[in-house]
């Protein structure tokens, strides 16, 4: 596909990489000179400099036979019309970054009216993921599948954690009443491994497991992992995805805590939030932290711009003995280090964007296959969980999973029909309008049919 990146910064220039890598003709458009000779020494990219809602610019960079553009600049308003000129012009499909809150209520009329087929938020989507971690404090990562039927989640294992030391194939033998999860990922020294059932979990390994609600619930209940309730809540950084966030857990019944620098934003986000306590001071002093109840807290969550203030005031959160810290990161080089440190819950809007784009860019590449319904990565992107829609055409219908073809590195890890949820193994089959979970250790698959072979 022929696919336009308007802007070159972070989450402009991670997509490129990743679309590039993926085998995209893509194109660069952006005003600063300097960015786009970067992009053009270490991607392999087209580069044309040039406002990105500008028309000539646009048909410059070859718009009119675009399959789509992708508008993220650091301007909403830029975006927007950025997505109107190349529709005009006759791209098929426009996605535009928008993260403004005032636009947040109109947005649907926006999208309409402009010509946009997807809106994402960063700030409100990384919000979202925030939240779902303090429901569940025991996890340093969870996805849903299948309408929210489904859930991934991701834990460090322990010593004590009966998972640890015993072959799976063995753990219901030797532990009855552990519910039946499937382990689907297990990252350890830096590598991604999709265990088998004489894999065994040793000490320190980040372990995914998936099923349903209620299984996973209780599988956890069973680790004795889930005891902790969040009920009072410290977020450092007044910018937009604490306002959201706020927003979001304050009915959830969390007294909320939020420390911000800036004296002006600070008053403001008093009267946006009356809810919420609104202290004025520096964040990453110790002192005012330790005056401020920090050791008291039951999550301690980071989101200041500087991703370093945020590792060393996560890090003294955990020092402190706060049972669940979360830390803003968009610096992947970071991710071994701050797992290392201790610190297991990292969010990264520029890596939430960049999937949900990417899952809408494949479901909408060539052909007219399976499409990727959802898409997470995993393991810091060394691994990824797909979503597909199984179709009464596809061949593998009705065929028992043993007698077909796997692709090298891929698990089918769930299988949902009506909505009943499935752990697979070799006798069970996939039927019309299930819900499929692909597990795959590379980055790049659109379609089930590339996953699965009569």
């Amino acid at each position: 596909m022929r696919i336009l990146v308007v802007g070159d910064g972070k989450v402009g220039h991670t997509l490129a990489e990743n679309l590039a890598r993926e085998e995209h003709d893509v194109v660069i458009v952006d005003s600063n000179e300097e960015v786009l000779h970067r992009s053009e020494d270490t991607l392999d990219v087209l580069c044309v400099r040039g406002n990105g809602a500008n028309a000539q610019t646009l048909i410059d960079a070859g718009a009119d036979k675009a399959d789509i553009v992708i508008a993220a600049t650091a301007s909403d308003e830029t975006n927007m019309l950025c997505c109107l000129v190349a529709k005009k012009l006759g791209t098929k499909y426009a996605i535009a970054r928008i993260r403004d809150p005032e636009y947040n209520e109109s947005l649907t009329m926006l999208q309409r009216e402009l010509g946009i087929d997807m809106a994402i938020n960063p700030e409100r989507a990384t919000a979202l993921e925030i939240s779902r971690l303090l429901r569940f404090p025991f996890a340093s990562n969870i996805e849903s599948f299948a309408k929210g039927r489904v859930e991934m989640v991701e834990f460090r294992a322990h010593e004590s954690d009966v998972v640890v030391g015993c072959p799976l194939r063995e753990l219901s033998r030797k532990y009855h009443g552990l519910p039946q999860v499937l382990y689907a990922a297990v990252e350890r020294d830096g590598g991604v491994i999709i265990p088998n059932g004489d894999f065994v979990i040793c000490d320190g390994d980040r372990v995914y497991v998936a099923a349903d609600m209620v299984t996973i619930t209780a599988f956890f209940r069973f680790l004795g992992k889930n005891s902790l309730r969040v009920k009072n809540v410290m977020l450092l950084g007044g910018g937009r995805i604490s306002y959201y966030l706020a927003r979001m857990i304050v009915p959830m019944g969390i007294h909320v805590s939020l420390i911000e620098l800036d004296e002006k934003k600070a008053v403001t986000l008093s009267e946006a939030l009356p809810d919420v306590n609104v202290i004025h001071g520096d964040g990453t002093d110790q002192e005012l932290l330790e005056q401020e109840g920090l050791k008291q807290m039951d999550a301690f969550i980071t989101l200041c711009d500087r991703d370093e203030e945020n590792l060393m005031t996560g890090l003294f959160a955990v020092r402190q003995g706060v049972p669940k810290v979360i830390v803003k990161n968009n610096r992947v080089a970071y991710s071994d280090i701050i797992s290392a440190m201790g610190l297991d819950s990292v969010v990264s809007p520029k890596s939430i964007t960049c999937a949900n784009i990417l899952r809408y860019v494949r479901a909408r590449a060539g052909g007219h296959g399976t499409k990727v319904e959802k898409l997470y990565r995993l393991v810091n992107g060394k691994a990824e969980a797909l979503e597909f829609i199984a179709r009464a055409e596809d061949p593998y219908i009705g065929i028992p999973l043993k007698n077909l073809t796997m692709r090298r590195g891929t698990l089918v890890a769930v299988i949902v029909r009506k909505g009943k949820v499935i752990v697979p193994f070799g006798n069970d089959h996939i039927e019309a309008g299930d819900s499929v979970i692909i597990i795959a250790c590379e980055s790049g698959i659109g379609d089930l049919n590339e996953v699965i072979r009569k």
